[in-house]
């Protein structure tokens, strides 16, 4: 196990090259400090796995078990109180910011607009870490940035108003943002909250794609354990800041684990392809 997470200076610090793995996470732990003293400070355990190029994987979990702490870990906003994690074989909290926004690119729950603006303005934001301060963009960023609305299915969203925008609208222009900055690791959290069924399975069916097809590492923060069963090739499942276990959806997902895990009697069925699918207990609600 290596030791605490590196000093954040520029120079990148690299480790032997590992085949096909782009997001190698070794026995990385954090912890908050207590805002008062009878609170008890949350801390995620010593947690683990690597994804590759083409891969989708979900970290699933109740709310407050570390899903979005690990996250933050993962894009560099925080750092390890110990172990390590990798992009492209190099330690994340080596990365100066600029190189790291260009490794890395983080969908949040909620992105805020400061003041009012176009899709094509908001989408362009996502070249930023490319650019040079007080210029205009160049044809190359805005041709990337045509690519990332048309990668979305956003392309007749371009000259509409960000406030304007429905659910689904949204969270497809969110995401072109993303893929405009041309990053290795595509992080998202929760981003399936504020969508209906029929949005959230395109969504999910969406990032499938672009792993698939575009050779990003796609990483989903979610509650939704059949869209995670269905889309992801592998789980990191967490529970009260601690890492139960890592493997594919028909590897974790046992009935005892996930019933103590999300409190409830649930059942696991194993669908055609050796996806599961989870359903209530049939003594739900006695």
């Amino acid at each position: 196990m290596s030791s605490a997470a590196g000093s954040g200076a520029a120079t990148a610090v690299t480790s032997a090259r590992t085949p096909g793995v782009r997001l190698k996470v070794e026995q990385a732990s954090y912890a908050y400090a207590a805002t008062d003293r009878s609170a008890p400070k949350f801390a995620l355990g010593p947690t683990s796995f690597e994804a590759g190029q083409k891969e989708l994987v979900a970290i699933l979990g109740p709310n407050a078990s570390g899903k979005s702490t690990l996250l933050k870990l993962l894009a560099g906003i925080e750092r390890p109180l110990s172990g390590r994690i990798e992009v492209d074989n190099t330690e994340v909290s080596s990365l100066d910011l600029r190189t790291r926004a260009q490794r890395i690119a983080l969908v949040q729950q909620e992105s805020e607009l400061l003041f009012p603006l176009r899709v094509w303005e908001y989408v362009l934001q996502g070249r930023y870490p490319y650019g040079k301060r007080l210029r205009f963009e160049s044809e190359e960023d805005c041709l990337l940035a045509a690519n990332a609305l048309a990668q979305v299915g956003a392309d007749a969203l371009r000259d509409r108003w960000m406030d304007q925008l429905s659910g689904g609208e949204k969270q497809r222009v969110i995401l072109a943002r993303a893929l405009a900055q041309q990053p290795s690791l595509l992080l998202l959290d929760e981003p399936t909250q504020h969508l209906d069924i029929g949005g959230k399975v395109e969504l999910l069916r969406r990032l499938r794609r672009l792993a698939d097809e575009s050779r990003y590492t796609v990483l989903v923060v979610t509650h939704e354990l059949n869209l995670a069963a269905e889309f992801s090739d592998r789980i990191v499942l967490l529970h009260k800041g601690k890492c139960l276990r890592v493997g594919t959806p028909a590897e974790v997902y046992d009935r005892a684990l996930l019933e103590e895990v999300f409190e409830a009697p649930l059942d696991v069925e194993m669908r055609a392809g050796g996806r599961p699918r989870v359903i209530l207990g049939a003594n739900f609600g006695t």
